[in-house]
C-alpha cells in the first residue's frame, strides 16, 4: 500500500514545529532597557551592578536596607544623573587616557593584593567583568572633571559680598570651627504647585519627627533623600558654618554631634542637616604663606590607593616640567583653587589642617612638596613665598572669597544637577 506524501512529511514537520517551539520556549532576554536618557540608554544590567555595589556598602556599614523597589528607584535616579553627567563630558571632549586607566586599575588589583592577571581572574570568577570595572572607574573620572568645569565656572562672587561677609558675625569668625555633616533633601522643582510644596513639607516633617526618635539618619538618607550623596548616607564630609548657606551657618552652629536641625526650606527643596562631629576653633593668627596646591579625594569609586597613586603621576609630571597650574585646573577637586591654578594666595597656616601646615612649614619656599595625604584626600603642593604677620584688608578679602565660594559650589552643584536633570529628555521603563 502506498503512503501519501503528506503522511510521510507529517512526522517530520512536527518534529521541526517541536524544535522551534522548544527553541522559543529557551530563549531569554539577556538586557533590557530601563531608561532612556536623551541619546543614550541605561540597561538593567548597569542597573543590578550598582544594586549589587550599594548593598554592599549598606551591609559593610551595618545599616538595614530600604525596600528593593525605593533602593531600585534610588539607584537608576543616580545612574540616570551619571549618564546625563557622561553625555556632557562626550560632548565636551573630556577623554581619560588608557595609561591613566590601566595605572588606576593596577592600584585595584594592588589593594587586593594581586597582580593585574590574578585581578582579571577573581573578577570573572565573582561573574564581574574587567571591562567593565575599567568603564566605572573611567565614569567617575569623567564626571568629577565635568564638575570641576561646568559647576566652578557657574560660581561668582563680587566685591560686595565680601564686603558684607566681612561685616557679618561669621566673617569676624571665618577661622571658626569645622563641623562634619550629613544632609536629607526632600526636593521641591521650581514649579511646583503650593499643594506639592505642602506635601513635601509634611514629608520632611515626618522623617524629622522619626529622626528625634531614634531613627537612623544614614538609612533614612539612603531610602528618602532626593540630594545627590543619598546613597552615601547623605555624608557631605567636612564645612566651616561661613561654607552654608543661611540659616544652617547659624543653626549647625547651636548643635551638638548626634543632633539635627528642623527641615528649612531652601530653592531645591527641604533639607535636614545632622551634625556628626566637630573640631578647630583656633583663631589666632601668626604668619602667611603663599601656597598652590592640588587636591584629589578618595571617592565611591576611585580607593586610598588609587587617589595616592594619581597625585604620584601629577607629581613626577610637575617634575619632568609640566605647568603646575595647568595640572591644577584639570586635576585639582578643591572648588575653591582649582580654576586659579591652585593658588591658595597669602593664607595663615593656623587656617590650615594639621597635615597640610606641617608639610608646608617644612617645604622651603619656591620648592615642591612629595604627595601627602590630609583629612580631605591627597595633595601635593608648592610654597611660593613667605611673608610676616600680615591682617590687612587683602588679606580677609581673600579669606571672606575663599570661603564664600566653596559655600557657593554645594548649592550650585545642587543646582547644576537639578538644571541638567530637567532639561533631558527621561524616559524610565522599571
Amino acid at each position: 500500500m502506498k503512503t501519501k506524501l503528506s503522511d510521510r512529511l507529517r512526522p517530520l514537520l512536527l518534529g521541526v514545529a517541536l524544535l522551534a517551539a522548544t527553541a522559543q520556549a529557551q530563549v531569554r532576554p539577556l538586557d533590557r532597557v530601563v531608561a532612556i536618557v536623551d541619546n543614550d540608554v541605561v540597561m538593567q544590567s548597569q542597573l543590578d551592578a550598582r544594586l549589587r555595589e550599594v548593598q554592599q556598602t549598606i551591609d559593610k556599614r551595618g545599616g538595614a536596607l530600604p525596600p528593593e523597589h525605593v533602593l531600585s528607584q534610588q539607584v537608576l535616579e543616580r545612574l540616570i544623573i551619571e549618564n546625563i553627567q557622561l553625555q556632557i563630558g562626550d560632548r565636551s571632549g573630556i577623554r581619560i587616557t588608557d595609561e591613566e586607566l590601566n595605572q588606576a586599575m593596577g592600584t585595584i588589583a594592588q589593594r587586593n593584593g594581586m597582580s593585574l592577571e590574578q585581578f582579571r581572574e577573581a573578577l570573572a570568577r565573582d561573574g564581574l567583568s574587567y571591562a567593565d570595572a575599567r568603564d566605572q572607574v573611567r565614569r567617575e573620572m569623567i564626571i568629577s572633571r565635568v564638575r570641576q568645569r561646568r559647576v566652578a565656572e557657574r560660581i561668582q562672587v563680587t566685591d560686595q559680598e565680601v564686603q558684607n561677609f566681612l561685616a557679618s558675625d561669621l566673617g569676624k569668625m571665618q577661622l571658626s570651627e569645622e563641623f562634619r555633616l550629613a544632609n536629607i533633601l526632600i526636593p521641591v522643582s521650581e514649579a511646583a504647585s503650593s499643594s506639592e510644596i505642602q506635601a513635601a513639607d509634611r514629608q520632611a516633617q515626618e522623617l524629622y519627627q522619626q529622626l528625634q526618635q531614634g531613627a537612623d539618619f544614614a538609612q533614612l538618607a539612603v531610602s528618602r533623600s532626593a540630594s545627590e550623596n543619598a546613597l552615601e548616607g547623605g555624608e557631605m564630609g567636612w564645612r566651616k558654618a561661613g561654607q552654608l548657606p543661611p540659616p544652617f551657618d547659624s543653626m549647625i552652629s547651636q548643635l551638638n554631634p548626634g543632633e539635627v536641625t528642623e527641615p528649612v526650606r531652601t530653592p531645591g527643596g527641604f533639607i535636614i542637616l545632622k551634625l556628626i562631629e566637630k573640631r578647630g576653633g583656633d583663631t589666632q593668627v601668626r604668619d602667611e604663606v603663599h601656597v598652590r596646591h592640588i587636591l584629589i579625594k578618595p571617592s565611591e569609586i576611585r580607593s586610598e590607593e588609587e587617589t595616592r597613586r594619581l597625585v604620584e603621576r601629577l607629581y613626577q609630571r610637575i617634575v619632568a616640567g609640566e605647568d603646575f597650574a595647568e595640572l591644577a585646573k584639570n586635576f585639582s577637586e578643591d572648588p575653591g583653587s582649582a580654576l586659579n591654578g591652585g593658588d591658595l594666595n597669602w593664607i595663615d597656616p593656623n587656617a590650615l589642617v594639621p597635615e597640610f601646615r606641617e608639610v608646608m612649614n617644612n617645604t622651603a619656599s619656591g620648592e615642591l612638596s612629595k604627595p601627602f595625604k590630609s583629612p580631605y584626600g591627597w595633595h601635593v603642593l608648592q610654597v611660593m613665598g613667605r611673608r610676616a604677620t600680615d591682617s590687612s584688608a587683602q588679606f580677609r578679602e581673600q579669606q571672606a572669597a575663599n570661603l564664600l565660594r566653596n559655600r557657593k559650589y554645594d548649592e550650585e552643584l545642587q543646582a547644576w544637577l537639578r538644571q541638567i536633570r530637567d532639561e533631558a529628555y527621561v524616559e524610565t521603563k522599571l
